[in-house]
């Protein structure tokens, strides 16, 4: 994993478990509500990468913090540029076709 990534990460585990604290809420409480085990609210909080984002995104859920999934990707600067550029995607050329032999 780049290095960049693996910091974000760890970034996010921070804010997660300072979203947790600040909720006065144990981490038993927030894992059991979340349905993982406390070791792997644990990792999340460390910002593990082999952690799935389901788990991510159920924590999320608890500390009420699910919207900000849904903004993750929804400020795509580089893509609506791209668009207004209107640089498209190149199709992929159709597939040869084959004679069939009777």
């Amino acid at each position: 994993m780049l290095p960049r990534l693996t910091q974000i990460i760890v970034e996010l585990g921070g804010d997660i478990k300072l979203a947790r604290l600040r909720r006065r809420l144990s981490a038993e409480q927030v894992a059991e509500r979340a349905g993982i085990s406390r070791s792997t609210l644990w990792q999340i909080e460390k910002g593990e990468p082999s952690v799935s984002f389901g788990y991510y995104a159920q924590v999320l859920f608890v500390l009420g913090l699910e919207k900000n999934i849904a903004s993750m990707a929804a400020d795509d600067v580089l893509g609506r540029k791209l668009q207004d550029a209107e640089l498209l995607v190149k199709k992929r050329a159709p597939k040869k076709q084959t004679k069939s032999h009777e």
